[in-house]
């Protein structure tokens, strides 16, 4: 999943030379008496109920519980295998989830919207598997994919093999939903970053979804449902 990082530190710096050309282009424009082509009009800002927003502010939530479970496996085993996989994904995502509450800041947008039901921005298919296949959340689950309350207790009293399976099924689910919500917004956000990022993420969990796989086969188990 750390791939994910690079790529889109490339589209944020794509974007930045961008915006230079653009702007080289309105003073050229300018210098030539208006008989250059005009500049290109601003990037629209998303609105509090757009599917960028909504993207951003639902995806903050999902990889925060990523990173917490990550922290509690890496003090529930040695294994290193699974150690690794833990911080590659705590570190991954607490970086993503930075550049979404970013993005919120800067269109001036809240991180919270009462009332707002989680992914309610995908519109029908939102929780029902439109996307991926995914089945809406269980009960106690904030979004698809996430744990309940209940089962992050479970991990934290597990230890060694036990905690490893569960971790690796918890954390299958959650890129199961994941995947879900990302290809919602590389199909319905406006804005090119972030619809790059979303399917960078795509990607990535994608692989680490076979990675994980492969893991719990060698512990003898399986990914849930």
């Amino acid at each position: 999943m750390s791939r994910a990082i690079p790529r889109t530190y490339w589209v944020a710096g794509t974007a930045v030379l961008l915006a230079l050309l653009f702007a080289a282009a309105a003073t050229v424009a300018a210098a030539n008496g208006g008989s250059a082509a005009p500049a290109p009009a601003a990037p629209r800002t998303p609105g509090l109920h757009s599917a960028d927003a909504g993207f951003a502010r639902d995806m903050a939530v999902h990889h925060q519980q990523a990173v917490e479970m990550s922290f509690i496996v890496r003090d529930r085993t040695q294994d290193e295998a699974v150690r690794t996989l833990a911080y590659d994904i705590a570190n991954t995502q607490a970086n993503q989830r930075g550049m979404l509450l970013g993005w919120l800041d800067l269109w001036g947008l809240p991180k919270v919207v009462a009332d707002e039901p989680p992914m309610s921005w995908m519109g029908g298919s939102a929780g029902h598997g439109g996307h991926a296949g995914h089945g809406p959340a269980k009960p106690g689950a904030l979004m698809p994919g996430m744990a309940t309350k209940e089962e992050l207790e479970q991990l934290g009293a597990a230890s060694g093999r036990d905690a490893e399976v569960l971790f690796l099924q918890l954390m299958t689910d959650h890129h199961k939903g994941g995947v879900t919500m990302a290809e919602g917004c590389a199909q319905q956000c406006g804005t090119p970053v972030e619809r790059n990022l979303a399917q960078g993420m795509v990607d990535a969990q994608r692989s680490e979804l076979t990675l994980m796989a492969d893991m719990l086969k060698q512990r003898g188990a399986t990914p849930r449902g």
